[in-house]
């Protein structure tokens, strides 16, 4: 299976944009792409899945065993011409000091040659010197080709592409003047998700014409036509498991402008663990659709805080449902739009009520990275029965002014920040609300527990009545 590895000399190179175009625009000549991003992320793998048509699949050291992550990029490359993986950060960061999540060590596991894009402003001779110290740190990584980005002009291009030539022997695949409507766009947390960006498919269609003007495409798809095999081990197999049952519970998912961080193997999961996903928008609909749970992901609510604010109806509904005792889960922008407020550049809007804590936006990141977490056994379901939970964080807020002192928290926190540097997974009732994300994979199948929940809540509902029958018993599921 040809494969291209796209990373860069340091993070902020244009490497998304470089890859969004390649997938479009291979993705226009015929070819079937299969877009993978290394690393936790939302928003990129969004703009790779715009762009080839394909849901882009996360290949991640920390949630992942390699074993795993070979088995899934076997699995989800079927019926593909071709992968295209992109990196995150530099070729050669990682959280190990010895490189072995690094993404090279992502590029080694699977085979994959590499496409170096370089950021070229300020530099002309140097980066042949740059070139080499990449190529020679790790010979084990196969540094097939580079593309040189933010290119000067003409004058500026012949000078690089003489000192690569002249000192190295790695080939120029493409150069990439400096243009500003090339970007994919940019937030206070980083890129723009496409769902917030009008015409996001004119947007994609644009980069992919100047990728094709601008790269060697051909060359491109005959180095990754030489990229050697590589197949899963024979353990663990790859999921998803056999076909998943027929529906017996409805789980109502946030999917609006406010809320899109999911990874689509969760979904996938939810759906084989026996759940019909029902959409609704905390923006326009009156109330979440009828079901037996609730998920709300990650997201940017503070963004759309004044919209989230208007729609009193829908925060009425949900404060009521999660009063009733129905199971939901909540991760991050999910958990900030449950509280009783956002504050954000001077602006104070009414959320929904149901954490009686405050959320404040800063400045610069509270919590963000990779996380450690270990389960209490006092939430309503746990992704484990025992041992620590692997996941990340991505946040610039706090919850700040948190009512009382004898709140259950799901989780001690091992690594990173969570709600207060020691806890994190606030427990009312049903519902788990997290600053974590978590990530359905072999060590942590937390989809499977979270529908078990709301099956057996639906249960004693019938039983007992919504409003009389007991929260889903913590611990295992």
């Amino acid at each position: 299976m040809p494969r291209l590895f796209i990373s860069a000399a340091h993070k902020s190179s244009g490497k998304t944009t470089v890859s969004v175009g390649i997938g479009a625009a291979l993705r226009a000549r015929g070819l079937v792409v299969q877009p993978f991003k290394k690393g936790p992320d939302y928003i990129d793998p969004m703009w790779l899945t715009a762009a080839a048509g394909r849901s882009c699949r996360n290949l991640d050291f920390h949630t992942m065993g390699r074993a795993e992550i070979r088995a899934e990029f076997v699995q989800r490359r079927e019926g593909a011409d071709l992968s295209l993986i992109e990196g995150n950060k530099g070729l050669h960061d990682g959280v190990s000091v010895d490189g072995a999540d690094s993404n090279a060590a992502l590029a080694k596991l699977l085979s994959a040659p590499v496409v170096l894009v370089v950021d070229t402003r300020g530099i002309t001779r140097g980066i042949a010197p740059l070139l080499h110290g990449y190529r020679d740190f790790d010979p084990g990584v196969r540094i097939a080709g580079v593309v040189l980005n933010q290119v000067g002009g003409a004058r500026h291009e012949a000078k690089l592409v003489h000192a690569v030539r002249a000192y190295t022997d790695i080939p120029v695949l493409g150069a990439i003047g400096r243009t500003p409507d090339l970007a994919l766009g940019a937030a206070h947390l980083g890129l723009v998700p496409p769902n917030e960006i009008a015409k996001a498919e004119d947007r994609v269609k644009r980069v992919a014409r100047r990728i094709e003007a601008d790269v060697d495409l051909d060359r491109l798809h005959a180095i990754a036509a030489r990229a050697e095999a590589v197949e899963a081990a024979p353990a663990p197999p790859a999921r998803p498991p056999p076909a998943a049952p027929v529906p017996d519970v409805r789980i109502a998912v946030a999917r609006d402008a406010a809320f899109c961080f999911y990874y689509p193997g969760d979904l996938e999961a939810l759906e084989a663990a026996g759940a019909r996903l029902v959409p609704f928008d905390t923006l326009d609909d009156p109330a979440p659709p009828e079901s037996d749970g609730i998920f709300i992901g990650g997201g940017f609510p503070e963004r759309a805080m004044s919209a989230l604010e208007a729609n009193a109806p829908m925060r009425a509904s949900l404060r009521a449902r999660i009063a009733a005792g129905i199971p939901v889960y909540a991760e991050c922008g999910g958990l900030m739009y449950l509280a009783r407020r956002i504050r954000w550049n001077g602006q104070d809007c009414e959320m929904v009520g149901a954490i009686p804590a405050d959320v404040v936006m800063h400045r610069r990141p509270r919590g963000r990275g990779y996380v450690v977490l270990e389960p209490t056994g006092d939430a309503p379901w746990a992704p484990l029965a025992n041992g620590p939970v692997h996941a990340h964080e991505f946040h610039h807020s706090s919850l700040e002014n948190l009512d009382g002192s004898d709140w259950r928290y799901a989780y001690r926190v091992r690594r990173g920040r969570g709600i207060d540097g020691e806890r994190d997974g606030i427990v009312i009732g049903s519902l788990l609300a997290s600053y974590g994300h978590l990530r359905d994979v072999e060590g942590c199948r937390w989809a499977e527990r979270f529908v078990a929940c709301v099956r057996e809540r639906k249960a004693l509902d019938r039983v007992a009545g919504p409003f009389d029958a007991e929260p889903c018993p913590a611990g295992e599921r």
